[in-house]
């Protein structure tokens, strides 16, 4: 049986440390691990950064996105290695959709992310809604360092559209964060579905990766258990 490699890859305003406490985790259960440091400047090079860690892996891999790392790894995931694709509280795109058109149009009543004007080509979250927004089930002060320690995401990272989804070829699992203030869960949702995903729903913020990482790796080695068994 092959055990494949996990590769996590993070979404916009963070970096790849959120991945701890899941890296930990599965490092734990003997997995081999990689992060993604992806420098979230547009989806080209998003996946370029992904696909060069793929191309470094010697046997298959799950490649697990979170957010905008949904994007990329819907884009990446056609690669030859990637054995499936999991989806953390994270944008799930078609053929031409991008996180732009993901979020054009919310529905009434649905939380809208306190995303800034662009300065310079880069977006940020607004620093007071960050913790309300994105981190909502984490401490006070750890949502807050989130807030003051956001990575630039550029827009054409935000614009990027997808040119051939994974999904369509690979089997996948979503995890749906039902407390999710960034990406509606109804929107989660709806695109698990039509991603025909294995799914898992639990009671999380945008930051579920963070906040709770048992409930993220539990679903990862789901999918992993499954690519072993075939």
């Amino acid at each position: 049986m092959t055990i494949p490699r996990i590769i996590l890859v993070h979404g916009g305003f963070v970096d790849g440390s959120g991945w701890q406490g899941v890296y930990h985790l599965l490092k734990q259960d003997g997995y081999d691990v990689a992060v993604v440091q992806n420098p979230t400047l547009s989806l080209e090079g998003d996946v370029t950064a992904t696909r060069q860690v793929l191309d470094a892996q010697d046997g298959p891999a799950i490649l697990v996105g979170h957010s905008y790392g949904g994007v990329v790894v819907t884009e990446a995931g056609t690669h030859d290695k990637v054995a499936a694709v999991v989806y953390i509280a994270a944008f799930a795109p078609d053929k031409g959709e991008s996180v732009n058109s993901l979020i054009a149009e919310p529905p009434p009543g649905a939380p809208v992310p306190p995303i800034l004007p662009p300065v310079d080509g880069f977006l940020f979250l607004d620093r007071e809604k960050f913790p309300a927004s994105f981190a909502a089930d984490l401490p006070a002060e750890q949502a807050a360092f989130m807030a003051d320690s956001q990575v630039p995401w550029g827009v054409d990272a935000l614009g990027g559209a997808v040119v051939e989804p994974a999904w369509r070829h690979k089997p996948s699992w979503y995890l749906v964060a039902t407390e999710d203030r960034m990406i509606p869960p109804p929107a989660q949702r709806a695109m698990a579905e039509r991603a025909g995903s294995t799914v898992t729903e639990t009671a999380g913020s945008h930051a579920v990766y963070v906040s709770d990482p048992a409930a993220v790796a539990a679903v990862i080695r789901q999918a992993a258990t499954a690519v072993s068994a075939r």
